[in-house]
């Protein structure tokens, strides 16, 4: 049996909720589908998209949920378009404390134990740091306290003038890279909260992450590396994000995990050592 709920009241939770047509096109042209595409994609008619882009028709539950699918929208906002369109939200968003989440905290707990001596971290969708193995202190302890105040944002304290950046020896080419990241996630969601934090590290002092990204690499790298000096010896990692293959929960939807792994035989050999391996 299908839900419905009042939208004024649904409203008053998830803040100002705009009609479900607008929502729709926005997230239809931020994928740069036409409503052909789209329609052919999900199997409606043409018309009948128009009619819900434009509010003519009031889409059901079950036409919410099939768009949103095909046009990639997180979960978070697929809520959002629930919501407007009259309907009561699907997804949870579990704490990673309640007992629901042994399982999933099992699992990260398990890869990041597994990926040492190498650095491994866990972020939500902000790169906010949800949990780290041991290994991931190689970084941690070169920050002051200040930036290791929870929430403590891997970006902020990589990229911040105060934080690893000054260890950084090619920030420039490396920042380039994850401010464009940020961006395109920013493209992907749509999240203002996400788009602050772009802008904060855009900003940050120091070489234009825009000018140096327009720049192609001249170098043999497969990858952009993080090139790091950590006690007089230089480091260079690489690194890999593994996400849930089937979530249907927020808050797993929006874990991520960053292994990092050396891209030498000097840095593996030192953080063996250092890890008394």
């Amino acid at each position: 049996m299908t839900t419905t709920a009042h939208p004024e009241t649904l409203s008053s939770s998830y803040g100002d909720v705009r009609p479900i047509g607008e929502q729709l096109r926005a997230w239809r042209q931020r994928r740069r589908l036409s409503q052909l595409e789209l329609a052919s994609e999900a199997d409606v008619s043409t018309r009948h998209l128009s009619f819900v882009e434009t509010g003519r028709s009031a889409p059901s539950r079950e036409m919410v949920l099939r768009l949103a699918e095909h046009l990639d929208v997180p979960l978070r906002d697929r809520n959002l378009l629930l919501v407007a369109a009259g309907f009561a939200p699907v997804y949870a968003e579990t704490p990673m404390e309640e007992p629901r989440m042994d399982a999933v905290r099992g699992a990260l707990r398990q890869v990041l134990d597994g990926h040492q001596p190498y650095p491994a971290v866990v972020v939500d969708r902000f790169w906010n740091l949800v949990d780290a193995n041991d290994a991931a202190s190689i970084f941690t302890d070169l920050a002051p306290p200040h930036l290791l105040e929870p929430p403590l944002n891997v970006l902020r304290l990589s990229m911040h003038p105060d934080g690893i950046a000054k260890y950084i020896l090619n920030l420039g080419e490396w920042r380039a890279h994850m401010v464009d990241r940020v961006r395109r996630h920013v493209a992907l969601t749509a999240d203002p909260a996400l788009e602050r934090l772009y802008k904060e590290l855009r900003d940050f002092p120091g070489s234009d992450p825009l000018e140096e990204a327009a720049v192609p690499s001249t170098g043999h790298d497969v990858f952009v590396p993080l090139r790091i000096r950590v006690d007089g010896t230089d480091l260079s990692f690489f690194s890999t994000i593994a996400t849930f293959g089937t979530p249907v929960d927020i808050t797993v939807a929006e874990l991520a995990i960053e292994s990092f792994y050396p891209a030498d035989a000097a840095t593996s050999d030192y953080l063996r050592s250092r890890a008394g391996w």
